[in-house]
């Protein structure tokens, strides 16, 4: 067995345990695998002629100085993800009683620092539904989508496979399908349930549906399942319309979702549940604050900043 095929073997394996041990979406696993296929085009150019289980620490560590010696530049958080994907890996290995130890587990991660994307308020997400134009169908449904997003606070994928089944309007929830394909259920605000029934009830039925399409919520204009690509460009195109010179994806919507709800005081396990967060420190991105506002509020109520009389 050639050394190629022991790690073609191995990826194998690692992906199908991916799949049926951690149930882990199919963009996750693909993303793990094209990760290991960089260690292993690492190891391929320098003619290291190692098998996974004769990989060492310095192996790795002289992986990501080639990745940062690489035209291509791969930012701190591309190559965090890319420490992820080989972890995951060796600790497969691990489990498979391949190997005894992880080499990668005493690589730390680079540094991240957290961005905070945009936000829209309210006024901006009216501005974006006021630009559509409502003398077509495609302008109802877009209009959903934009109150769906921002309503409920769902990731672009949980928006497209949204199921007719799973709308339980009249107790104002819906049924999401999150990463890993773990259920929740998300509250929906009156607004978005009053702009869905109206597509659903009105517009929807004037597309000519596919088959294995009749139970997808968005549509497009054929009748099939919208894809990504497809809600990006909507945003994209909207944002122009509307003259908001923000940089906004979908993603926006539930970055607004989050944020508006926790600076009015909400909990913030709440909105973690409600996005569907494994770990708390992945919500805790949202409760950043205004910086003029949080000022405004240290100079107005700290002792240290309160003006003192010194005509005595």
């Amino acid at each position: 067995m050639t050394i190629f095929s022991i790690w073609e073997s191995k990826v194998s394996g690692f992906q199908v345990y991916l799949k049926l041990e951690k149930s882990l979406s199919q963009n996750t696993i693909l993303a793990y695998i094209q990760d290991i296929r960089k260690f292993i085009e690492f190891v391929e150019i320098y003619t290291l002629n190692i098998t996974p289980a004769q990989v060492q620490i310095e192996h790795i560590r002289s992986f990501f100085i080639w990745l940062n010696e690489q035209e291509f530049h791969f930012s701190a958080g591309s190559q965090a993800r890319i420490l992820s994907g080989i972890k995951a890996f060796f600790k497969y290995l691990v489990v498979d009683e391949y190997i005894i130890d992880s080499p990668a587990d005493l690589i730390e991660a680079p540094h991240l620092e957290r961005k905070i994307p945009d936000i829209l308020s309210t006024a901006e997400i009216d501005r974006l539904k006021a630009a559509l134009d409502f003398s077509s169908p495609l302008a109802y449904r877009n209009s959903a989508i934009i109150e769906t997003l921002y309503s409920c606070g769902l990731r672009v994928s949980e928006l497209i496979d949204l199921r007719i089944s799973n709308l339980f309007l009249k107790q104002g929830f819906i049924k999401v399908l999150g990463k890993g394909n773990k259920e929740r259920l998300v509250p929906i605000s009156a607004q978005a349930i009053d702009e869905l029934e109206l597509y659903l009830n009105e517009y929807r039925p004037e597309f000519p549906i596919k088959p294995k399409a009749e139970n997808i919520v968005f549509l497009n204009r054929r009748g099939s399942q919208l894809t990504r690509v497809m809600i990006f460009t909507i945003v994209k195109e909207l944002a122009q319309l509307a003259q908001i010179k923000k940089d906004i994806s979908p993603h926006t919507f539930r970055h607004s979702f989050a944020t508006h709800l926790v600076e009015s005081g909400a909990n913030l396990r709440a909105v973690q549940e409600m996005l569907g967060h494994a770990s708390i420190t992945t919500t805790e991105i949202y409760t950043h604050l205004d910086q003029s506002a949080l000022k405004e509020t240290i100079m107005k109520f700290h002792p240290r900043s309160l003006s003192i009389n010194y005509n005595l």
